[in-house]
């Protein structure tokens, strides 16, 4: 056997579900990145193939790995997929954490296919560090629904936030994307696709100039509450300032653009829509997200 550039199938699902990478069946430049570094870290020939020596001794380092190196628990019902971007596609020097920010990938439910997306494109470290399926719009597949998977280690960072008035806020915080369409202005997408009736909500008032979106999922919502949780005691984030205070405020219009968030005035959990203005509009005021996150 011998896996290189522009080899395809499950032997290379198989390697990159090994290596913590994006799992794609393609061995791409980023596959290859990643086995020069494993390479390079097991004292092996550093030349991107994998043969039977590379392969055997990911497959043995695998066989005695606890299955907790690639899922772990941690706190009660909340379970974590590690699927690591590979080297240069996150910042790896780690920064203490002083925000929580809530995005949605307005695109699909399967959550590796994003973290492939992040992995493959040309963009550099644009990435958050953690990802959330959701249900699809094609055939109603729900397998990925709700499932929690980390692709940044702990500390490290992806550029999430775009332009706004902190550099330090973008460096200091934890973002994670739920999978989902967004609007669906007359129940399409924006790319035109049709979202099924029963996953679609109407908000009692429009927000970014629309009412009908692609619903939250009810697992969506619910391990959402856990990963606030977690996130909340791992990183000692006060997660009930910003967001959840102002819906307390001034209810769903708490969604939309505030300016000290913006400025990075106020530590805490928004939503990438509190920073940006004009060209965000995740995440979206659905009442039983906003139910879940007055329960914190």
């Amino acid at each position: 056997m011998l896996l290189r550039l522009g080899s395809k199938g499950q032997d290379v699902k198989e390697l990159q579900h090994a290596l913590g990478i994006a799992v794609s069946g393609v061995f791409d430049k980023p596959t290859e990145k990643a086995v020069k570094a494993y390479q390079s870290k097991r004292g092996l020939m550093v030349d991107g193939l994998v043969g039977n020596q590379t392969m055997g001794a990911i497959r043995a380092e695998n066989a005695t790995t606890d299955l907790s190196e690639k899922v772990y628990s941690p706190i009660e019902g909340l379970y974590v997929h590690k699927n690591y971007l590979p080297p240069g596609e996150y910042i790896a020097e780690p920064t203490p954490k002083e925000y929580l920010f809530l995005h949605h990938t307005q695109g699909w439910n399967n959550p590796y296919d994003t973290i492939h997306g992040w992995a493959t494109d040309d963009r550099g470290p644009v990435a958050t560090e953690f990802v959330m399926g959701g249900r699809s719009i094609k055939d109603n597949d729900d397998r990925y629904d709700g499932e929690l998977v980390q692709c940044i280690p702990e500390g490290g960072f992806g550029w999430h936030l775009g332009d706004t008035g902190s550099r330090h806020m973008n460096t200091h915080s934890v973002g994670i994307e739920l999978c989902n369409f967004g609007a669906t202005p007359g129940g399409k997408t924006a790319y035109g696709r049709t979202v099924p009736a029963d996953q679609l909500v109407t908000l009692p008032e429009e927000f970014k100039g629309n009412t009908l979106w692609h619903a939250y999922t009810d697992k969506q919502i619910e391990t959402l509450r856990l990963f606030i949780l977690w996130i909340a005691e791992r990183d000692s984030i006060d997660v009930r300032a910003g967001l959840i205070a102002e819906i307390k405020k001034q209810g769903p219009k708490a969604f939309e653009f505030n300016q000290d968030a913006y400025s990075g005035k106020v530590k805490g959990m928004w939503t990438h829509a509190n920073v940006r203005a004009k060209d965000k509009e995740d995440l979206f005021p659905q009442p039983n997200l906003i139910e879940m996150l007055l329960s914190i």
